[in-house]
């Protein structure tokens, strides 16, 4: 079975934070896919892929305290070509290091303040990747056709009410 990477909820300002970098990935090509675990058994808040193959990894950060008790994140740095933390305005942006991209953000939007460095991925590091994202994005398109299909939505994108009133038998 393939793992669709949800697992417990975020708290409300990471969880807006993820939403507008979310939003602002899509505007820059990206398609995002957020609380990926790597092979490695990391879970990244938001990932994203664009049409040339590139991975971006976003680590949220919605407090200092959760940046100070969680360093996980230079494990990530070897799973993509582009890193950033994104924070909310809140945030004392003072206390990241200044050798990776930033974003500040909340869930209407999310703006780069410093761009990351390209890191130019390994290809047997993006082809496992690329496959993870590949499988999470499907497993999780599949759980919301079916959850869809359980509520009467047909794949014409009429609602099965709407379908039955105007086909009266």
């Amino acid at each position: 079975m393939v793992d669709v990477g949800f697992s417990e909820p975020r708290d409300g300002v990471a969880e807006g934070v993820a939403r507008g970098v979310s939003r602002l990935l899509v505007d820059m090509g990206y398609t995002p896919l957020t609380e990926l675990t790597l092979h490695t058994g990391r879970r990244v808040d938001v990932i994203g892929l664009n049409a040339k193959g590139k991975l971006i990894i976003v680590e949220i950060k919605s407090s200092k305290q959760d940046f100070q008790t969680d360093q996980k994140w230079r494990e990530y740095l070897d799973h993509c070509d582009l890193f950033y933390f994104a924070v909310p305005t809140s945030f004392d942006v003072d206390l990241l290091p200044e050798d990776v991209g930033l974003m500040i953000g909340d869930s209407f939007g999310a703006e780069i303040i410093r761009a990351s460095d390209d890191m130019n991925l390994h290809s047997s590091r993006r082809r496992s990747v690329l496959l993870r994202f590949a499988r999470v994005a499907s497993g999780r398109l599949y759980g919301v056709m079916e959850s869809a299909r359980d509520v009467g939505w047909r794949e014409d994108g009429a609602s099965q009410a709407a379908w039955l009133s105007d086909n009266p038998e």
